[in-house]
């Protein structure tokens, strides 16, 4: 499909929202409520990546999160900022002595989308099936439970074995998004989980009903009125969430009023240029996003530390943070956000020294015959903005680069092999639970690697064996300075750098209110939002 097709269906799709058409519907059947035009409300989101796939399982960021917060439900959710984990689906939890047993109790008579019951049997299969497909958060989960150590005990209670204690088990417990389990089976192609119908369909049990998707578009849903949480005197009818690369299109959209909202991954000219718009406005709040660069640690020339450092400092942290940003995020000089306990506070990381970077790769073992690659985000101005000021940085220390554009589905594609894996990658690390192991654990475990955390391939055996002591001890003393002691062995071995740690800016329309921000989904979940 090339892009006037793309614009063409997303026209076509426009049309039939406001003039209350179902004959498009897809996943579910159903078509749009009927009635007069004026009456449905909807919201439009234009966002930086793409919507390549409905399944809930198989993605674990921020991208794409609009799906599983707003067609699925789990045990537990992250709500507020700061962020404080609710139970949803559970009614309530306990956590056996020895830490090895978790037990939830569900609400009974939460419904999914075709009318039956969510039960314990649906939270077990689901799970079952991130383990099985070993995407998404399935590296979390593989480290502390195995298949088949779930179990409905009835209808309403789902238990949970580990194979040893972890702290940040109930913590990422909302990342089992709980499907419909007869419906998916019922879809299932040979051994694929229902995949192939789970990525275009929907089973779920969330405040929006899926009623249109295409990967080349991005997925339309309806208010779901039974969902269990209820709803408020206002609402939003209907909810659109599209990729729309370029940036310039996203922001004359929103002032146009064609978007609703907007990704926030923008220029400080943009931010202001929407703040005295007068039709949009720029919502902030306190984050834990940080932006960094990856580097294959697997490929010469940054398998030796030295080149890797003379990376660190060929990077202009102020020029990019202070002038391109306009001060509006302070600088980062490791992998944990500096508001995040168990951050080193004498860390100081790297700055940029092109006298400095010469001098290490002096010391390199391995010399650079080609240009090295830096890879950043379509559609995202900020990544695309960073890689061009490192190219230069690169160019003064002697090293050649060659900046390419990559859409973000593709890329974590990409991460799953190092010898796919690009050299340099430029993104950030979002919040998906409020824990170190968010970050550091995630990003630099061997265990973990070849996930788009730990994309750079890093493998350390001390750093694991400090990481695994700190997922497994309680006390929040003793897995701050793990933490600390991994976060300084890191930083000395550089396998990426670490840019900035910022504050969340969200575009929306005027008239749109009840945006509730947190940290982890960057208020993507819609329920609580209306215009007036």
């Amino acid at each position: 499909m090339n892009a006037s097709q793309v614009f063409s269906l997303r026209r076509t799709w426009r049309a039939a929202l406001l003039g209350g058409l179902g004959a498009l519907a897809l996943a579910t059947g159903s078509g749009l409520a009927t009635g007069p035009a004026a009456a449905q409300s909807k919201f439009v989101f234009a966002n930086e990546s793409d919507y390549d796939t409905m399944d809930p399982h198989v993605a674990f960021d921020v991208g794409r999160v609009a799906v599983r917060l707003n067609v699925y439900d789990g045990l537990m959710r992250w709500q507020k900022n700061p962020a404080v984990l609710e139970p949803w689906l559970a009614e309530s939890y306990t956590v056996s002595q020895d830490g090895l047993t978790y037990t939830f109790k569900m609400k009974k008579g939460v419904k999914f989308h075709d009318g039956s019951e969510v039960k314990a049997g649906d939270v077990v299969y689901s799970l079952e099936r991130v383990l099985a497909l070993g995407k998404g958060a399935a590296s979390l989960f593989k480290s502390m439970i195995d298949p088949g150590n779930a179990k409905a005990v009835d209808d309403h209670t789902v238990e949970f074995k580990l194979k040893k204690p972890s702290a940040i088990f109930l913590a990422v417990v909302p990342e089992i998004h709980v499907v419909n389990a007869a419906l998916v089976k019922k879809n299932v192609a040979g051994d694929d989980w229902g995949g192939a119908w789970l990525s275009k369909n929907a089973a779920g049990s969330g405040a929006y009903q899926l009623d249109q998707f295409d990967p080349a578009v991005g997925f339309v849903a309806k208010r779901f009125t039974g969902h269990f949480k209820g709803w408020g005197p206002k609402f939003i009818d209907h909810i659109e969430f599209r990729g729309v690369k370029d940036t310039n299109t996203r922001v004359l959209g929103l002032l146009k009023g064609d978007f609703n909202g907007i990704g926030g991954y923008l220029q400080t000219d943009q931010i202001k240029k929407i703040e005295a718009s007068g039709t949009a406005k720029v919502l902030d709040a306190e984050s834990m996003r940080v932006m960094m660069m990856q580097f294959n640690v697997t490929r010469e020339p940054f398998t030796d530390v030295h080149v890797r450092r003379a990376l660190n400092m060929a990077f202009d942290y102020d020029g990019f943070n202070k002038q391109i940003l306009g001060g509006l995020v302070e600088r980062n000089p490791t992998p944990l956000p500096n508001t995040m306990w168990g951050n080193p506070k004498d860390a100081k990381g790297y700055s940029f020294d092109v006298e400095k970077a010469k001098a290490e790769l002096a010391k390199a073992k391995v010399k650079i015959d080609r240009p090295i690659e830096v890879h950043y985000l379509t559609g995202f101005a900020q990544s695309e903005q960073a890689a061009q000021l490192y190219q230069n940085g690169l160019q003064k220390i002697g090293i050649q680069a060659k900046v390419i554009g990559t859409p973000w589905p593709t890329i974590v594609e990409r991460f799953r092999k190092p010898e796919t894996t690009p050299d340099i990658s430029i993104y950030w690390i979002s919040t998906y639970y409020a824990d170190p192991h968010n970050w550091v654990g995630e990003m630099f475990h061997s265990g973990n690697a070849g996930t788009f955390k730990n994309a750079h391939h890093y493998k350390n055996l001390k750093v694991d064996e400090l990481l695994d002591k700190a997922v497994q001890s309680t006390d929040q003393g003793e897995r701050a300075k793990l933490y600390g002691d991994a976060v300084q062995i890191i930083v000395e071995d550089a396998p990426g750098l670490w840019i900035y740690n910022t504050k969340w800016f969200g575009p929306y329309s005027k008239n749109l209110h009840g945006i509730v921000f947190c940290p982890i989904g960057n208020a993507q979940e819609m329920r609580t939002a209306y215009y007036e």
